[in-house]
């Protein structure tokens, strides 16, 4: 990303290698989507009873949160439907756990990678 101007392309690209970093399962290829410095806020992290508050704001706690979803939901593969563009952040709309679908508002620092996630479930 250049100047925090998010991009159709990068749009786009990010999206299809999010999904597919979910999908394989892997932890690692997971997190090098995410900055070290974030902010990650979902209610399945109440659900799941990682934390009460429903928030993580580092990269190690981001992590063990991911992995414990993993253990619980191993079958999950997620659906991308669309991709909504901002200036400095997009919004996947999804297929998540328990085919439930999800609106992720991402926003991402300058090197591209995610520093701030709001996901919202039906």
């Amino acid at each position: 990303m250049k100047n925090n101007n998010m991009s159709t392309e990068f749009a786009k690209s990010f999206a299809e290698d999010w999904v597919t970093a979910w999908n394989s399962h892997d932890i690692t290829t997971i997190m090098e989507h995410y900055a070290d410095e974030l902010d990650f806020n979902s209610p399945v992290i109440q659900q799941i009873r990682f934390n009460d508050e429903g928030r993580i704001t580092n990269k190690k706690d981001l992590q063990s949160y991911f992995s414990k979803a993993l253990n619980i939901y191993p079958e999950v593969e997620f659906k991308l439907h669309d991709v909504c563009i901002g200036t400095e952040s997009l919004v996947l709309y999804y297929t998540s756990i328990n085919n439930k679908k999800v609106a992720e508002v991402m926003f991402f620092n300058v090197h591209g990678r995610i520093s701030k996630v709001m996901a919202h479930y039906n």
